[in-house]
């Protein structure tokens, strides 16, 4: 027969398992780094098929928000100021791959040119300056180089600073 009259024992709260969590993000990682390959291939021969030599991408964040400002594509011209002009992007449709979070399973969607280009500067700039829109924030530019397709990160931290002094007499 059962005591009704036991005082029931709250359950213990589990510890999170943080080694667990850290094994997950770490292979986040690496798949995010292998498709991000993939998909920045699938871009250059976009680009490639183009008079596009180059594309400079703007961004700006501070207070917690940051976006991307402009996306431009250069093509080479000798008429004009510098020997470039600004050309349209194409309207190519690219196959776009993403690992999904916390599974084996990958999302592929067709994206322009353009939406590669922001997805690829994000997750660039998530790699190698998370938080970069937090606070004073971040501001800088990526070059995608065409012909040796390569892209560069000019990134500019923005940096409050105080000086303290303490003086006794």
């Amino acid at each position: 027969m059962p005591d009704n009259n036991a005082t029931p024992h709250a359950a213990e709260p589990l510890a999170p398992d943080f080694a667990a969590y850290d094994r997950l993000t770490r292979d986040q990682s690496r798949r995010e780094d292998e498709l991000r390959a993939a998909n920045k291939t699938a871009l250059f021969d976009a680009l490639s098929a183009t008079p596009i030599h180059t594309v400079t991408v703007i961004f700006d964040g501070s207070g917690d928000s940051g976006q991307i400002e402009s996306v431009e594509a250069w093509a080479p011209e000798a008429q004009a100021p510098g020997g470039q002009r600004l050309v349209d992007l194409p309207a190519t449709l690219i196959s776009f791959i993403a690992p999904v979070w916390d599974s084996a399973n990958i999302d592929t969607r067709q994206a322009t040119v353009r939406e590669v280009i922001e997805a690829l500067c994000y997750a660039l700039l998530e790699k190698t300056h998370d938080g970069w829109e937090n606070g004073d924030g971040a501001y800088g530019e990526f070059i995608f180089d065409v012909e040796n397709r390569a892209i560069t990160l000019e990134h500019n931290e923005r940096v409050m600073t105080s000086q303290y002094h303490a003086h006794e007499f």
